[in-house]
């Protein structure tokens, strides 16, 4: 079965159980905290993907570092993945709860990468064009990439808007290799 399956199956549960018991923002909150901790400390995510530490304690460790800063819920969870040794996926879950929670509360995530920092300006321009493009309330992701020369790169789930300098480079390239 496939990592993101896998993600999906455990995230979607946790999500309704924690809407059941009114606790959804607080998971959420706790889920993104947790991709934080991975993402700032490599030796923290290595050591989930481990298959030289036990699981138990991975969950040990697990329980130390978040007992009394998340939510009960969310140590369950910890807890429960730990267990049936797929401690691995924890931030593929995470990752996927927030994607869920994000399609639960009609929010789109939006990924704009464009070759200089964004403004407030450009923000609210890219905030109404992909409000535009999905009828939801967008999240951005801002990105800087220097080799876009000019131009952005919109991403909005499977759909991508390549209005790039480089792009378009890349497509004129295209166009005369196929006319020689």
């Amino acid at each position: 079965m496939s990592a993101g399956r896998i993600a999906v199956r455990y995230a979607t549960p946790i999500l309704q159980l924690a809407e059941e018991k009114k606790v959804l923002d607080s998971v959420k909150a706790d889920m993104e905290s947790f991709i934080k901790v991975c993402d700032e400390s490599k030796d923290f995510a290595l050591m989930l993907r481990s298959p030289i530490i036990p699981h138990l304690k991975k969950a040990e460790i697990l329980k130390k570092i978040f007992t009394g800063k998340v939510n009960e819920l969310t140590l369950q969870a910890f807890d429960l993945l730990t267990r049936k040794k797929r401690e691995s996926m924890l931030e593929g879950v995470a990752q996927e709860f927030i994607h869920l929670y994000n399609a639960k509360k009609g929010l789109a995530e939006v990924s704009v990468t464009t070759s200089i920092k964004m403004d407030a300006d450009m923000r609210k321009a890219f905030e109404k064009l992909a409000r535009d493009i999905t009828g939801k309330e967008p999240i951005l992701n801002e990105k800087v990439d220097a080799e876009l020369v000019g131009g952005y790169i919109l991403k909005v789930g499977d759909r991508q808007i390549d209005d790039s300098v480089s792009g378009q480079l890349k497509e004129l390239k295209l166009k005369f290799s196929k006319n020689k």
